[in-house]
C-alpha cells in the first residue's frame, strides 16, 4: 500500500482480528482503517464528538459530560449545561474546535483500575461519568486524553485532534439522561464530520434538500394528515391521505391475491396470558398498553403474530393445505417515549403488513424466495433500490441451539439460491429467530429499513401448533414471519420524501385539476370533470376567483400531476390545454386523447 494512503489510515486491525488505534498497535497489521471504511465512520465520528466535548468544556467550564456516541449518520453528546444553547452557541463551539484541530493534539488511550477512574472524575464534577463506571463490571476501564479532555471510553479513536477534517454542527435537542422521563433532562449537539470539505459540501446540501422534503411539512401542505396534541404520537389522516393510502392498500392487496395470499384481521386487544405465552411480556411490556376489563388483564396488541397464531390454532390443517399463507393489515399499538416521537415516522399506532406463512420444513427455501420475489416486485414499484441484512442471534432468545442453526442456514441458502448479496448483522436477530431486512434506499441516497423476513421455529413450539402429515401423523409446522412496507404509515413517509410529495400518477390523492380561465368557461370546465370521473380518475375544478397564474401556481404546490386549462380556444374545438407537473405546457389535447394518455400511464406503473 502506498505510503500516502497509509498516511490516511485512521486505525488498524491487528492479526488477532482486533480493531485498535493507529499508536497502540505494536504487531503485525492485518489492515489499514480508513474513513470511508464500515468501521472507518463510526470511529472518526466518535472523535468528532469528543473534539466537541472538549470544545464546550473550554467554553462551558461547568459542563457535566453524559455520553457521545457516533450514530447511524454522524455524532452527538449530552451535556448537563445551566446555560441553554442556541445557534449562535453552536458557532462559538465550532469555532473553538477548529483551534483544538490546529493544536493537533496526541490522542492517547489509558487504562486504569475502576476506582482510580471514579476518583478522577469524581474529583472532576463528572458525575455521570461516576454513574456510569458503576455499570461496568471489570476492573479496569479504558479513557481517552487529548490536552486536558478525558473521557472514559472504549475507543478506538484517530490518532490526533488534527485529524479531523471537515465538521458541522447540526442541532441541539433536550434529551433526557438514559431516556428515562424521570431522569435529568440534559442538551444534545448533534453534529456530522467528514474526511474531506467536499463530503461535507455534499451532505449539508443533500441536508437542506431533505428539509424541503420533510412530511411533516409536505403533509400539511398536501392535506393528507395532521398531528394534535389531543392525541401525540396517534396520527389524523385526512381526505387526500385515506385516498393515497387506501390506493396503496389495494395494489397491495391485488398482489398478495396473485400469490396466493388469505387475508385475516384479529383484534387490537387480547388477554396479557395470551402475550405471557408468547414471550412479548418478558421481552416487551415496557412498549405495552394494558387495561382491564371484567377483572381480567389485557393488553393491546404490539404486533399481529399472536392473533394470527390463533386463528391458524382455530382448525386442524393438513399438509395439502400447506404452505398456508394469512395476511394482515393490523392496527399495532406500542408506547413511545414523548422525546422520541417524530411526524409518521415514529408514532405510537400504525398499521403493520404483517403475514404468518405456515409450511413443512422442505418448503421453507422456496417460501423465502417467494418472499424476496414480492418484496423485489413492491419496491420497484416505486423506483427503490435495497440491500439486504442478515441478522443473527441476538443475547436474549428463546429456542435451541439446533433450531436456530437450522433457521439461519435456511435463510442464507434462500438468499445464496436467489445469487443476492448481503450483508451480516451479527446478534440483530428477532427474540424468537433470525432474519432478513430490506432497507431501502431513496434519492437522496438515504437508507430506510421496511421488510422483514423471520424465520421461527420457537413460537410452533411455544403454542403447541401442529398439521396432519403425509402420514397420517402430527407435526409441527415451521412459521414465517414477514412484511413488505412494514409501518404502512413509516413507508407513506419514505415515499412522500423519496418523491418531495409528487406522488406518482396513480398514488396522487388527485391526479389531474381542470382550471377554467373566466366565468364563462365554468361550465365546460364542469362537463369535462365529470367526464374525467366517469372514466374513474381522480380530478378536481378550480372555479376560485382567482388569476389563471395563480390556479396554476396552487396546482404545482399541491403536486397534482396533470393540470387542463380550459378557455375560449378549448370551448371552440373542444379541447383542452395540457401542462404535465414534470413537463410542463404540451399543447391542446381532445379530453379522449388525454385520457388515454393518463389511463395508459397508471395502467404502466402498476403493471
Amino acid at each position: 500500500m502506498a505510503k500516502n494512503a497509509i498516511n490516511s489510515a485512521i486505525a488498524v486491525v491487528n492479526k488477532n482480528g482486533q480493531l485498535v488505534d493507529l499508536r497502540e498497535n505494536k504487531g503485525e497489521i492485518e489492515r489499514y482503517i480508513f474513513f470511508d471504511d464500515e468501521e472507518g465512520k463510526s470511529i472518526y465520528w466518535h472523535s468528532a464528538s469528543h473534539l466537541m466535548a472538549q470544545a464546550v468544556k473550554r467554553l462551558y467550564p461547568e459542563a457535566r459530560l453524559a455520553i457521545g456516541p457516533a450514530i447511524e449518520e454522524g455524532f452527538y453528546y449530552d451535556f448537563d449545561i445551566d446555560h441553554t444553547l442556541n445557534e449562535e452557541d453552536l458557532k462559538k463551539i465550532e469555532e473553538e474546535m477548529q483551534k483544538i484541530i490546529q493544536e493537533n493534539l496526541s490522542i492517547e488511550r489509558k487504562v486504569l483500575s475502576k476506582e482510580e477512574a471514579r476518583r478522577l472524575f469524581s474529583a472532576r464534577g463528572e458525575i455521570y461519568k461516576v454513574e456510569l463506571l458503576d455499570d461496568i463490571l471489570d476492573d479496569q476501564v479504558s479513557l481517552y486524553q487529548q490536552g486536558e479532555f478525558i473521557d472514559l471510553c472504549r475507543g478506538p479513536h484517530v490518532p490526533s485532534t488534527g485529524s479531523i477534517k471537515a465538521y458541522k454542527l447540526l442541532s441541539v435537542s433536550g434529551a433526557y439522561w438514559r431516556g428515562k422521563e424521570t431522569n435529568p433532562m440534559l442538551q444534545r449537539i448533534y453534529g456530522i464530520a467528514f474526511d474531506d470539505e467536499n463530503k461535507l459540501k455534499d451532505y449539508l446540501f443533500r441536508l437542506e434538500e431533505a428539509k424541503k422534503r420533510d412530511h411533516r411539512k409536505l403533509g400539511k401542505e398536501l392535506e393528507l394528515f395532521s398531528l394534535h396534541e389531543e392525541g401525540p404520537g396517534f396520527p389524523f389522516f385526512h381526505p387526500k391521505g385515506m385516498v393515497v393510502i387506501n390506493t396503496l392498500l389495494d395494489a397491495w392487496r391485488k398482489e398478495h391475491i396473485k400469490r396466493g395470499y388469505q387475508e385475516i384481521k384479529t383484534p387490537i386487544i387480547l388477554d396479557r396470558e395470551l402475550w405471557e405465552r408468547y414471550g412479548h411480556w418478558d421481552h416487551y411490556r415496557n412498549n405495552m398498553y394494558f387495561t382491564t376489563i371484567d377483572e381480567r388483564d389485557f393488553a393491546i396488541k404490539p404486533m399481529n403474530c399472536p392473533g394470527g397464531i390463533l386463528v391458524y390454532q382455530s382448525q386442524l390443517h393438513s399438509y395439502r393445505e400447506f404452505p398456508i399463507r394469512m395476511a394482515e393489515l393490523g392496527l399495532v399499538h406500542r408506547h413511545e417515549l414523548s422525546g422520541v416521537l417524530h411526524g409518521l415516522m415514529r408514532v405510537r399506532c400504525f398499521t403493520q403488513d404483517d403475514a404468518h406463512i405456515y409450511m413443512e420444513p422442505h418448503q421453507v427455501k422456496q417460501e423465502i424466495m417467494g418472499v424476496i420475489d414480492l418484496a423485489d416486485y413492491i419496491y420497484r414499484l416505486f423506483h427503490f433500490d435495497y440491500e439486504l441484512e442478515l441478522s443473527t442471534r441476538p443475547e436474549n432468545s428463546m429456542g435451541s441451539d439446533e433450531m436456530w442453526d437450522l433457521a439461519t442456514k435456511s435463510l442464507e441458502m434462500a438468499l445464496q439460491e436467489k445469487n443476492l448479496p448481503y450483508r451480516v448483522n451479527e446478534g440483530d436477530g428477532a427474540f424468537y429467530g433470525p432474519k432478513i431486512d430490506f432497507h431501502l434506499k431513496d434519492t437522496l441516497g438515504r437508507r430506510w429499513q421496511c421488510g422483514t423476513i423471520q424465520l421461527d421455529f420457537a413460537m410452533p413450539e411455544c403454542f403447541e401448533l401442529s398439521y396432519i402429515g403425509e402420514d397420517g401423523m402430527k407435526h409441527r409446522p415451521v412459521m414465517l414471519h414477514r412484511t413488505i412496507l412494514g409501518s404502512v404509515e413509516r413507508f407513506l413517509v419514505i415515499l412522500i420524501e423519496h418523491t418531495a410529495g409528487a406522488l406518482p400518477v396513480w398514488l396522487s390523492p388527485v391526479q389531474v385539476v381542470v382550471v377554467p380561465i373566466a366565468e364563462r368557461h365554468y361550465s365546460y370546465a364542469q362537463e369535462i370533470k365529470q367526464q374525467i370521473a366517469q372514466a374513474q380518475i381522480r380530478v378536481e375544478l378550480n372555479d376560485e376567483n382567482a388569476t389563471l397564474g395563480a390556479k396554476i401556481r396552487k396546482a404545482q404546490l399541491q403536486k397534482i400531476p396533470y393540470i387542463l386549462i380550459v378557455g375560449d380556444k378549448e370551448v371552440e374545438n373542444h379541447q383542452v390545454s395540457l401542462r404535465d407537473r414534470k413537463e410542463g405546457d404540451l399543447g391542446r389535447f381532445s379530453l379522449q386523447d388525454f385520457l388515454s394518455r393518463i389511463q395508459n400511464e397508471i395502467q404502466n406503473f402498476i403493471m
